[in-house]
């Protein structure tokens, strides 16, 4: 057979017919009893030594010696070495170990023990097909390399790239631990809309579906934010959510469509009790899942000590340019300065959008060690309180580490005609052809007007966070299926 003729996968299915021609059905256990997982044998051998286990995995990789083979068998602890002898296992069942292929999914049974070399292994007294694996798998040597493929393939990606699976647990662990954190605060889990006739509680451009039996427009959620503030007016006074929200924006290293927040609020504290909050936060979390505050990231070094940096972000604009923000008082004036500070914007920006964005080039990437960014200008914070010394700021912080927004955080606006003006002033730029501004929300300035304590709230990118502690530079590393544009035929066909 020439080597352009040669179909690997021909070849399993030749496999999985032989073994069903010996009675043999790789499909048809529908359970497998394992005892243990190999992380508990390598962490305890004393224990396990000489007792008879029951493992399952997939086998990773086979080395045969004769009438015996050695092979891996690899779990979600890790891997575990496995070593079947036909005089133990007969030699009908090792005759079997033929059709046997990389991927495939065994149960086996055995005693456990070290070799000549001192590694942990189970000599097999019985071994069990679960699965017949169809596909072969990325050579074990390179790996799955093609970058787009493992996002498109993470199941395959998670198979041959341990570390990969390593991210996703880390994740898992930091999502935990904040649960953990915030419980013992006092703090509730709520679960809110993901479906909501009003997209608000940020500006961005919403996912729009449409409800056939209720014949309404709905849109998929671009924040947790208002329905949160509804039960803090409801009488909850600690509550936060773990959930995800929905852009319909661009996608890039830092930016998935699709992605996770944490969203907290907490009665009767302003945004510096917040501040407070997050260094605690933060500081537990990176202790748990690195065991010290001090860790590298893309080679920058970062200490999540407490306190963290205060940075005022109008002075730091000032610092930067030479202009403040009061200063600029049309679009037309901040288009000239972002041409003169050379900042690429949107022509159709209006003011606020072009200074944000002026913020984002000139002072943002400088904020490597954890720091806060406060103090914001009012107009591009329409949910949160002014600071009574200055009214034209808010009481209002961003939290940055590496140059990348993490947090964002202000004492909640709970004055319900100061936020109805916010929101028709909002309304107004909307007309103009500003659509990520979202419509107006009366039920919620409904609830504000029934009485809203001072609150504080929190949102947190958890897939900037994950990034964060998996030293990751692209936020698709840390989402197990990011969004991807669908394949032309024949493209990544290996």
């Amino acid at each position: 057979m020439s080597e352009e003729s040669f179909d690997p996968r021909a070849v399993r299915l030749n496999k999985l017919k032989a073994l069903r021609e010996r009675g043999v059905n790789p499909y048809e256990p529908t359970s497998f009893n394992a005892s243990v997982l190999s992380g508990e044998i390598h962490q305890d051998f004393a224990r396990w030594e000489g007792q008879v286990v029951r493992l399952a995995g997939r086998v990773m990789a086979v080395r045969t010696h004769g009438r015996a083979m050695f092979l891996d068998l690899v779990d979600q602890q890790g891997k575990m070495q496995c070593h079947l002898r036909e005089d133990i296992i007969g030699d009908r069942a090792f005759e079997s170990t033929e059709f046997l292929d990389l991927g495939d999914i065994l149960g086996v049974e055995g005693t456990v023990f070290k070799t000549r070399r001192g590694e942990v292994t189970v000599e097999v007294r019985h071994y069990q097909f679960l699965s017949k694996s169809l596909k072969d798998l990325p050579d074990k040597r390179h790996g799955l390399t093609n970058i787009d493929l493992r996002y498109r393939q993470r199941y395959v990606d998670l198979l041959v790239n341990p570390e990969v699976r390593d991210v996703f647990n880390i994740r898992s662990q930091s999502i935990t631990y904040i649960r953990q954190f915030l419980v013992q605060r006092g703090f509730v889990e709520m679960e809110t809309p993901v479906l909501l006739p009003i997209a608000g509680g940020t500006e961005a451009r919403p996912f729009v579906t449409h409800h056939n039996a209720l014949n309404m427009t709905l849109y998929l959620r671009i924040a947790l934010e208002l329905h949160l503030k509804r039960l803090i007016v409801g009488g909850f006074d600690r509550v936060y959510e773990i959930g995800r929200v929905f852009r319909n924006e661009g996608i890039s290293t830092r930016h998935n469509p699709e992605f996770t927040m944490l969203e907290l609020y907490q009665a009767y504290t302003d945004y510096q009790g917040i501040m407070e909050l997050v260094e605690s936060l933060l500081s537990y979390l990176v202790r748990q899942i690195k065991g010290r505050l001090q860790f590298e990231y893309q080679g920058q070094k970062l200490d999540f000590t407490p306190p963290f940096e205060r940075v005022d972000m109008v002075e730091r604009l000032f610092e930067k340019t030479g202009v403040r923000w009061d200063d600029v008082v049309s679009r037309e004036d901040a288009h000239r300065l972002a041409r003169d500070l050379g900042v690429e914007v949107d022509m159709r920006f209006d003011r606020t959008q072009v200074m944000d964005k002026i913020v984002g080039q000139v002072v943002e990437p400088d904020l490597v060690q954890p720091t806060f960014l406060w103090h914001h200008p009012v107009d591009i914070s329409p949910l949160a309180k002014r600071d009574p010394k200055a009214p034209n700021l808010t009481e209002r912080f961003e939290l940055f580490v590496a140059g990348r927004e993490l947090a964002n955080a202000f004492s909640e606006l709970n004055d319900p005609l100061d936020q109805r003006e916010r929101f028709l002033q909002q309304q107004e730029l909307r007309k103009q052809g500003n659509e990520e501004i979202p419509l107006l929300d009366e039920d919620f300035l409904n609830a504000l007007e029934h009485g809203m304590p001072p609150t504080g709230g929190l949102g947190v990118g958890i897939d900037r966070l994950v990034m964060l502690l998996t030293d990751r530079a692209s936020i698709r590393d840390v989402i197990l299926f990011p969004t991807m544009r669908p394949l032309v035929s024949g493209q990544l066909s290996e």
